[in-house]
């Protein structure tokens, strides 16, 4: 009894740190993924060189048109998001961005977290136009949710992008899915799978 106690508390404590993690509140509007350089994750096993001197912010990178003809706009729900989707002619994105356009749902950082990312575009630098939809596992579930809207990078077969908390995102194809890894600020590390959604 007590086991079983101590992992509903251990389930309860991780789920509420990425709900912190992710936490938006609803009358606030969504918060933006913010386009800026990404520092790497880290590896297991491997610890962050420390920072250098600081310098002055580097400037903000051009960000190349988004050219590529775009479907209709659709109406779909992720993690009891609402979101409109519009995503670009896979025929017009470099061949090796191809594999991240689309729809990626069916995902969950812990078992009462969902989690989707749509990749609607990307330009010929890498430059992804995405939106990341979180919130509780169920439509009875409470917790943190939203949709953040953004750009992120494609940079050696992996797309990455961080929101303005500092937790990082990082995916990479794996057959016909998206191999997820979440990293927060007080680093803890979440692995998940993203499903290719029709």
């Amino acid at each position: 009894m007590v086991a079983r106690f101590a992992a509903v508390l251990l389930l309860a404590l991780t789920s509420a740190a990425i709900a912190l993690a992710q936490q938006q509140s609803s009358s606030v509007p969504p918060r933006s993924i913010e386009a800026q350089p990404l520092t790497p994750l880290m590896p297991a096993g491997e610890t962050a060189q420390p920072p250098a001197a600081a310098a002055p912010p580097p400037a903000a990178p051009a960000v190349a048109p988004m050219s590529a003809p775009m479907s209709a706009p659709m109406g779909r729900v992720f993690c009891e998001q609402p979101v409109t989707v519009r995503l670009a002619d896979p025929v017009a994105v470099a061949e090796r961005f191809r594999p991240f356009i689309g729809i990626w749902s069916d995902a969950s950082w812990t078992p009462v977290l969902c989690a989707a990312l749509i990749v609607e575009n990307v330009a010929p630098d890498g430059t992804a136009t995405i939106l990341y939809v979180f919130g509780p596992m169920g439509s009875n579930a409470r917790g943190a949710s939203g949709v953040l809207q953004g750009t992120g990078i494609i940079r050696d077969g992996e797309l990455r992008f961080q929101n303005s908390d500092g937790s990082q995102f990082a995916f990479r194809p794996l057959y016909a899915d998206l191999d997820g890894r979440l990293a927060t600020p007080k680093d803890q590390g979440y692995h998940a799978v993203f499903k290719k959604t029709p």
